[in-house]
């Protein structure tokens, strides 16, 4: 059976942690170079799967339909079935636990491109084309500096301080990505039997930046205090540096508890289990060479080998 895979987006956080995955579970891995015909590019693949995003947000409104039209103009062409990373946006204000029957009320200008590029990949499945969104959280990835999580919530855990963004009892849904891509290799093995939408939310793993500090404390043997995000320093930043707008843009995300259903995940996946945030914490201070303090009651040592 074909195991060829065309990643779109593979120097990004989700594209590169895909291609390990599927490296790992022994398919053919092509990177799609920007600038080049998408459609010969596919020719030959089983999956195209769609991680491409311009960087820091940058000019969504014109590259996301571009990139959307660029995709499914190369599954027609190829016949490969469609795998795309979605995010919460879409939902807006919506009460959570989100699932695929959660309407798309998007309150942002990026939750409603994020909406209007998913509405053109159902149109495209009810073509009889297999398309997988697969929704997730934040993601959380230890090695990599371009999280939000290393980039802002950690820049300051070796001075013993976590930067919340938002309140800091509200819990927030996260996708690990070594968790996330190992889920869609292996939807990648059978989803494309059955033409058709899947819209399958990865519940991840929720955790609060109070819950984080915690954790941090515990298996560090310090405490880690928690300092707010200046966001007063991010609009008067916001003219000069598109980064800054875009963000502000998305700011009720860190002050509204959230959470993805997981009951569909959990039935087709129901040995599934996603890393607990005691073993995120490890990994990101694995990753930055800061000992964990052994015998404060967890079940991770500073002696477990990655």
């Amino acid at each position: 059976m074909n195991r060829r895979v065309l990643i779109l987006g593979m120097g990004g956080l989700f594209g590169s942690a895909a291609a390990r995955s599927f490296r790992a579970a022994g398919w053919d891995v092509d990177r799609y170079r920007r600038g080049t015909d998408m459609a010969i590019a596919a020719r030959g693949a089983r999956w195209i799967v769609n991680a491409m995003n311009p960087p820091n947000y940058h000019d969504w409104a014109n590259q996301i339909p571009q990139i959307t039209k660029q995709v499914l103009a190369a599954s027609r062409d190829s016949g490969a079935s469609v795998m795309v990373p979605g995010n919460v946006y879409v939902y807006g204000r919506e009460p959570s636990p989100w699932s695929a029957a959660t309407p798309h009320h998007a309150c942002t200008r990026k939750g409603k491109i994020r909406a209007e590029m998913e509405a053109r990949y159902r149109a495209h499945a009810e073509e009889g084309r297999s398309v997988a969104i697969l929704r997730g959280g934040d993601f959380l990835n230890a090695e990599s500096p371009d999280t939000l999580m290393n980039r802002v919530m950690l820049k300051d855990l070796r001075k013993g301080k976590i930067t919340a963004l938002g309140k800091p009892d509200a819990q927030r849904v996260y996708a690990d990505l070594e968790d996330m891509t190992r889920i869609a290799v292996q939807l990648a093995e059978t989803e494309d039997h059955t033409p058709g939408l899947l819209d399958l939310g990865f519940p991840g793993t929720r955790f609060s930046a109070r819950e984080l500090a915690e954790e941090f404390s515990s298996q560090m043997g310090r405490d880690i205090s928690i300092k707010k995000f200046p966001w007063t320093a991010l609009l008067l930043a916001s003219p000069a540096w598109e980064l800054a707008r875009e963000l502000r843009e998305m700011r009720y995300l860190f002050d509204m508890s959230h959470e993805i259903d997981g009951t569909d995940f959990h039935a087709r996946f129901p040995e599934f289990t996603p890393k607990t945030l005691q073993r995120v914490v490890f990994e990101h201070l694995y990753i930055r060479g800061l000992k964990v303090v052994p015998d404060q009651g967890n079940a991770i040592s500073s002696h477990t080998i990655l």
